[in-house]
């Protein structure tokens, strides 16, 4: 519990700090982090032996990190809008790498919604002119390869995801059964 209200501490603090960006460039900052956090969380509700899928995730994450900074700093290609460092999209290597992860731990049914959402982040890159296409395909193939490599398949039957509409509204839902 103490883990959780220190990442959602965190979370709020980032969102403060954006509080002047318009709400497409806030939804990309706040899914860059959301999707790899539920990502994690999951580790931590559905514990394999040992926390197995919460190491998995730690690599995945670690070496998604030093891959997409190491590339940045190597490569150091300008951005759209004349700053450093545009290659890959470090947006597009976490949501990609969580989306990945959720994929791989729990199939397609959960991995088409955290692939969209994944996405959706990297068009909040385009449209904030940090990133090009290539940056956003850069930082996904990072962060899919990265889970790839360490995220082993959890089959769990009890998770169901749907999507829907509901009167005027677009809905995702979540059922878990315990």
């Amino acid at each position: 519990m103490k883990r959780i209200f220190i990442v959602a501490l965190f979370s709020v603090t980032l969102l403060t700090a954006h509080a002047q960006i318009n709400p497409v460039d806030l939804s990309g900052e706040v899914l860059q982090l959301a999707i790899p956090g539920a990502a994690f969380a999951s580790t931590l509700i559905w514990s394999e032996e040992e926390y197995k899928g919460t190491w998995q995730f730690i690599w995945a994450a670690g070496i998604s990190t030093v891959v997409t900074y190491g590339l940045k700093y190597a490569i150091n290609k300008e951005r759209p809008n004349g700053e450093k460092h545009s290659f890959p999209s470090g947006h597009a290597s976490r949501a990609f790498m969580g989306a990945a992860f959720a994929q791989r731990k729990f199939g397609w049914k959960v991995g088409i919604p955290a692939y969209a959402l994944a996405a959706y982040t990297g068009y909040t890159r385009l449209y904030a002119n940090k990133h090009d296409y290539w940056d956003i395909i850069g930082g996904a193939a990072v962060g899919v390869v990265s889970s790839y490599i360490f995220a082993k398949p959890y089959n769990n039957e009890k998770i169901n995801v749907s999507f829907g509409r509901q009167q005027e509204a677009y809905v995702l839902n979540l059922n878990l059964t315990f």
